[in-house]
């Protein structure tokens, strides 16, 4: 009942109060801002994409073709170095045949006699 009868007091109230916090609006413009706009940095020329994707071709041209030429130069190693062994082992196979068919050759001619 006590809000009842005080609500009217205190909106008159709030209504008689002057407003001290509100800001004037004034227009003025800052130093700052009429102060002459200095000129950036100099623009770099970009790079054209021509330029730009003639130039990751060629990288990855010259990238690639070294990498391949270092795999097959070693592919080209192992493949010589088994070949190698390859011969080394039919050689030998061919001297132990040549040695047993000299033994038969001398066996045969044994009996002959």
């Amino acid at each position: 009942m006590a809000s009842r009868l005080l609500a009217p007091a205190v909106r008159t109230a709030s209504r008689s109060v002057p407003r001290l916090h509100m800001p004037a609006r004034n227009f003025q413009t800052s130093s700052v801002l009429r102060a002459e706009v200095v000129s950036a940095a100099p623009v770099k020329k970009p790079v054209g994409a021509f330029r730009g994707g003639l130039f990751g071709f060629l990288l990855g041209a010259t990238t690639a073709g070294a990498g391949m030429y270092y795999y097959v130069i070693d592919e080209y190693r192992v493949s010589n170095e088994l070949l190698t062994e390859d011969i080394y082992a039919l050689q030998s196979a061919v001297q132990r045949i040549e040695s047993y068919v000299k033994t038969l050759e001398e066996k045969v001619d044994s009996k002959r006699k």
